[in-house]
């Protein structure tokens, strides 16, 4: 049994304050692109976002952070606390070309340590990873000790790395596990898939 969450409490203030997850990407929004891809591979799906009223039409369960003002750390935090099974597949709100087939595999992998993350040539993607519920307490360690950051979380748990040349059979077009933080990113992932678009509907999300 397996438990997706989306972490979309980040402001987005490198793109205008816009909510990333409903930036339309190939005619549809990050959150159905990814809600899509998620049907097939959990079995429970819950949304951490403050902001109850955006994801009202979901259907899905919308959880607060339970610890305010300490960025992603806090949503993988909430995704542990309020997951209904012992392992949690935890996915950053800005991540549009996750396909089945690559988040079945992280899922299946077999192993002892307390987080499945996946390495590509930007380095580990702990906000596309699978956490076990042993990691709540080194997470609340570092919360209470003021370290928001999630990627020093890699260094407080037993890890085990999908490497680069794994992750790479399954992303032939290098755009897997990129995000969209920037206008930039936005108008490289609207051109990843048409790519004649104009980025002028970066002020007009639907």
């Amino acid at each position: 049994m397996l438990t997706a969450a989306i972490i979309a409490g980040g402001q987005g203030r490198r793109l205008g304050g816009l909510n990333k997850s409903d930036l339309v990407i190939g005619g549809r929004r990050i959150i159905d692109r990814q809600l899509d891809v998620l049907g097939h591979v959990a079995e429970h799906i819950l949304i951490v976002s403050n902001d109850h009223h955006r994801f009202r039409c979901s259907g899905l369960q919308v959880c607060n952070d339970l610890v305010c003002d300490a960025g992603p750390l806090s949503g993988v935090h909430t995704a542990l606390v309020r997951s209904p099974t012992v392992r949690t597949m935890v996915i950053a709100c800005d991540l549009p070309f996750l396909t089945a087939r690559f988040l079945r595999h992280l899922a299946a992998r077999k192993t002892d340590a307390d987080a499945v993350i996946p390495r590509n040539f930007t380095g580990r993607q702990p906000l596309c990873a699978v956490y076990n519920r042993t990691c709540l307490e080194p997470i609340r360690r570092m919360i209470a000790l003021g370290d928001f950051r999630v990627s020093n979380l890699e260094s407080a748990v037993c890890v085990t790395e999908l490497k680069p040349k794994e992750v790479a059979s399954y992303d032939p077009d290098g755009m897997l596990l990129f995000n969209v933080n920037t206008p930039c990113d936005y108008t490289r992932a609207i051109d990843c898939l048409t790519p004649k678009q104009s980025v002028a509907s970066l002020g007009r999300p639907t």
